[in-house]
């Protein structure tokens, strides 16, 4: 199962690595880098898309690691 992959601030401090959906964490770490580093390898390996969050929770970036509809060109 594709479950996009969040990146998202803890409430109560540090991060949370959390499936799109999901009401719980799958990982929560004290720092945004080592949550994107997790998060990444989750997306991956489900082939699914890393959408990291601000601490204001707006989307910050996107990089999607499954089917992309509108691959880069290829500067050839």
């Amino acid at each position: 199962m594709r479950r996009n992959q969040h990146v998202v601030p803890a409430k109560d401090g540090g991060w949370n690595v959390k499936g799109a959906g999901s009401k719980r964490a799958t990982v929560h770490t004290e720092t945004k880098q080592e949550a994107i580093k997790i998060a990444r390898s989750i997306s991956q390996n489900q082939h699914s898309e890393l959408i990291v969050h601000g601490k204001n929770g707006q989307i910050q970036s996107r990089d999607s690691h499954g089917h992309d509809p509108f691959p880069p060109r290829d500067k050839n």
